[in-house]
């Protein structure tokens, strides 16, 4: 399989994106935080032919820009995020966490049917390769704190804020 990847500035910073022949969204990570990029990239990537392209790609710069502007809630993009079918669970669950709200570890584990497996939650979420489409950000723990962002809290809390700012 080939795949085509695109670096593009974010008000957040730069992103790198990846879609397959059919373009479909792999991967959408920060590229400031190199070891998680290369670690994600090196892992899923590494036996593929991956060519730089913007027009590929085009789509996501798109959408992802709408996002930061506060004019889009939704993204239309295919997806497909290599994981188990543990995590594909997880992240479809994270797909369908409205706009501008949070859920729990908890809450994800118990409507997934397994209350107690909200540790198993939290590492499908730390391993999403679809940053902010796929919105692991909008994860927070028990107590209703920030918690475990691969890009910074301090990023998370910025997403959370750029969503209830458009939400409202």
């Amino acid at each position: 399989m080939n795949y085509f990847a695109h670096t593009f500035e974010t008000p957040m910073g730069s992103l790198l994106s990846v879609v397959d022949e059919n373009n479909a969204l792999v991967l959408l990570t920060f590229c400031e935080d190199q070891p998680q990029a290369e670690l994600i990239f090196a892992k899923e990537f590494r036996k593929a032919c991956v060519a730089w392209d913007a027009g590929r790609n085009a789509l996501v710069e798109a959408q992802l820009g709408e996002y930061f502007l506060g004019e889009r809630q939704a993204f239309t993009l295919p997806l497909q995020a290599k994981g188990t079918e543990f995590q594909q669970r997880v992240w479809e669950a994270l797909v369908n966490l409205p706009y501008g709200e949070t859920a729990t570890y908890g809450k994800i584990a118990a409507a997934l049917g397994n209350p107690n497996a909200s540790r198993a939650v939290g590492r499908a979420n730390a391993t999403n390769p679809i940053a902010i489409v796929v919105p692991c950000h909008r994860v927070i723990g028990a107590k209703g704190a920030l918690t475990g962002y691969a890009f910074g809290l301090s990023r998370k809390e910025r997403l959370l804020e750029l969503e209830r700012k458009s939400a409202g």
